[in-house]
This record gives structure tokens, C-alpha cells and sequence, in this order.
């Protein structure tokens, strides 16, 4: 009986609380607060698939000046990374053996020259002999060779003097064209020699980027001087994506690496300083494939994910993980997951709002 009681006690304490229970009913979750953006549309295009080729900046013209002078350096003029003008002084060289050369020639010219006034005299002798009757032929033939020969002997002469007047003045090594001094070879006292480099020079404007494309790329056999190719700056980031123009291609692959060389012209603003060495890039186009777009101004980054805030139909932010590839030349991005094309994102967000807040399109 006590167990009866018991039981019936607390059933009606149950009863009593559900009753008070339902008689209150649940406080409904806050409405995110609504956020005010523009929109654009995912768009999904034909983009071109492209290969990423490295590469490294080069001068548009470059040289290794050297002399045809053997003799002692005495002065170097300059230091690398000086900046020189057509025609200024690099390196001087000890031009005592360069001007001894230029005095034997000259001096075997004026020989020549005696030895001709003496074959043009002993020529027209014998042309007035022989009109009396008085030197036979053959004396007169005789001279007329030497004196031939005596005129060939003149004009090798005056070459020796040229050519040893032109070793004479590579005695003073000058720059060949404007530029900036890249290295410095020689120093005062060493030995100048025919073929050695002593300075290496590079021009101060014109730049190209020069890659290897490998042979197994089909288009590299169709690249040709003129095409357009897509080309970035790791030393200038904030220029983006530039289109370049091919200048040179080589006619085949290189036999060790199996790639081609291909030189691609920069078309750097005036004032716009790439060293010559720097790495970059060139895209090149190998097909063509499906994209999903979006500006920029769409990526949100958050907590290291980069987010796109899509507006669903009922106008409500849902947050979206994407991951990126390329930017397009338009400054677009391209999505490569996270988005299927077609959905409205919101642009312009600092952060991502709260998910399911409406969001309110601005006009």
C-alpha cells in the first residue's frame, strides 16, 4: 500500500510539471541582422589551359668586350653596375706592342712604295726602248710585271698598315653601345689576350624573359616571332599578368635539356626596373577547358580559407570554401572548387556575415 502511494505521488508531480511546461511556449533564435552589398554573377567561360614555364629576365642586348691586343692591363675605368654611354673608356691596355706593330708596317709600306717609284721608272724605259726598236719584248714584259708586282706589294702594305692601326686602337677598350657595366673581368696587371672577355655590358633598356619550352609540348614547334604569351615578374608581383611578344624561337631542341629556347620581348613601361637575371614566368597555351569566374572583390579571406559568400534564392549569404587558380587578363579569378558556375556572390565584404543573413543588394 505504501508503494501504491508512492507511486501515484510522483505521477501526479510529473503530471503537474509537464503541465506547467506546456503552458510557456520556446523563444524564437534572433534574426542575423541583414547586410548590404553589390552582386555578381559566377560566370563559366572557355579559358584557354595553360603550362607554366620558368624562366629568367635577359638584357635585349648583351656582350662580353674584349681586345685583339696582347699586352699588360695598366687601367680599368670602371666598377660593376656603372652606367656607360657609347664609346666611354673601360679598359686601358699597355699599347707599346700594338704601336711597335704600326711603325714595322708602315715602314714595310714606304719599302713597297720605294720599290714601286723604282718598277714604274724602270717600266717606262723600256716602253721607250722598245718604240725604237732598241729592247726586245721580252725586257719589256719583264718590266711591266715588276712594276705590277711592285704596285700589289704597295696595297698589301697599306692593308698590314691599316689592320695594325686597327689592333693599335683596341689598345683603349670602349663600350660598344649605352648601358650598365654587369661584370667586371680584369684587373690592373693582368694579361690582356686575344678572345679573353674583360667586361661584360648590358643595355639599360630592353628586357626579355627567356625560357625553355619542353619538346614533348606540341605547341612548342608552333610558336613563332610576333606570337602573344602571357608572362609574369616574380620581382614585380604588382604588375600582374602581362602579354608579351616571342622574338626568337630556336629551330629545334636543345640535344641535352630537349627543350626549346624561346626569347620573349617585355613590354615594360619606361622607368620600370627588372634586372637582368630576375626570374619569371610565360603561360603557355596548350588547349582549351571549362572556368568558373568571379571578380576579386568576392574572396573573402578567414581564418586561412579564402570564402566566396554566395546569395542563395531566398536572398540569404551561404559561405563557400574555393579554391584558385589563375587570374584571367580581365583581373578575374578562377575558381577551381567550390563554385559550379552561375551562383550570385556578394563583393566587397571584409569579413563573411552570419550564415542565412539576408543579404540586401545595393542599387
Amino acid at each position: 500500500m505504501t508503494n501504491r502511494i508512492a507511486l501515484a505521488s510522483l505521477s501526479l508531480a510529473a503530471l503537474a510539471l509537464a503541465a506547467c511546461g506546456g503552458s510557456h511556449s520556446a523563444t524564437p533564435a534572433a534574426e542575423p541582422p541583414a547586410v548590404s552589398t553589390r552582386v555578381a554573377v559566377a560566370e563559366r567561360v572557355a579559358a584557354d589551359r595553360r603550362t607554366e614555364l620558368a624562366g629568367t629576365v635577359a638584357a635585349e642586348k648583351s656582350t662580353a668586350v674584349s681586345s685583339r691586343v696582347m699586352a699588360m692591363v695598366t687601367a680599368v675605368h670602371v666598377q660593376m653596375g656603372d652606367e656607360v654611354r657609347a664609346g666611354q673608356p673601360l679598359v686601358s691596355i699597355d699599347p707599346s706592342a700594338a704601336e711597335g706593330q704600326v711603325a714595322q708596317a708602315r715602314g714595310a709600306l714606304a719599302q713597297a712604295e720605294a720599290a714601286l717609284t723604282l718598277a714604274r721608272r724602270n717600266h717606262e724605259r723600256f716602253s721607250a726602248l722598245a718604240a725604237t726598236q732598241s729592247a726586245s719584248e721580252l725586257e719589256v714584259d719583264l718590266a711591266r710585271m715588276q712594276f705590277e708586282q711592285a704596285q700589289g706589294a704597295v696595297e698589301q702594305a697599306r692593308g698590314a698598315v691599316a689592320a695594325a692601326q686597327s689592333v693599335a686602337r683596341e689598345s683603349r677598350v670602349v663600350a660598344p653601345f649605352s648601358g650598365r657595366v654587369a661584370a667586371r673581368l680584369v684587373e690592373v696587371g693582368d694579361l690582356a689576350a686575344l678572345g679573353r672577355p674583360l667586361a661584360m655590358i648590358e643595355s639599360r633598356e630592353g628586357r626579355r624573359l627567356v625560357v625553355g619550352v619542353p619538346e614533348t609540348v606540341a605547341q612548342a614547334a608552333a610558336l613563332k616571332p610576333g606570337d602573344p604569351l602571357a608572362v609574369s615578374l616574380d620581382a614585380q608581383p604588382a604588375l600582374g599578368e602581362i602579354t608579351g611578344r616571342v622574338a626568337e624561337v630556336s629551330p629545334g631542341p636543345d640535344p641535352v635539356t630537349h627543350t626549346y629556347t624561346v626569347k620573349i620581348d617585355l613590354p615594360l613601361a619606361p622607368g620600370t626596373a627588372v634586372a637582368a637575371g630576375a626570374a619569371g614566368r610565360a603561360y603557355l597555351p596548350v588547349g582549351r577547358r571549362e572556368a568558373v569566374l568571379v571578380p576579386r572583390e568576392a574572396l573573402v579571406e578567414s581564418g586561412g580559407l579564402t570564402l566566396v559568400v554566395v546569395r542563395d534564392a531566398d536572398g540569404r549569404a551561404q559561405s563557400r570554401v574555393v579554391t584558385l587558380g589563375d587570374t584571367a587578363a580581365d583581373g578575374r579569378v578562377e575558381i577551381l572548387s567550390g563554385l559550379s558556375g552561375g551562383e550570385t556572390v556578394a563583393l566587397g565584404l571584409a569579413v563573411a556575415p552570419t550564415a542565412g543573413a539576408r543579404l540586401e543588394v545595393q542599387p
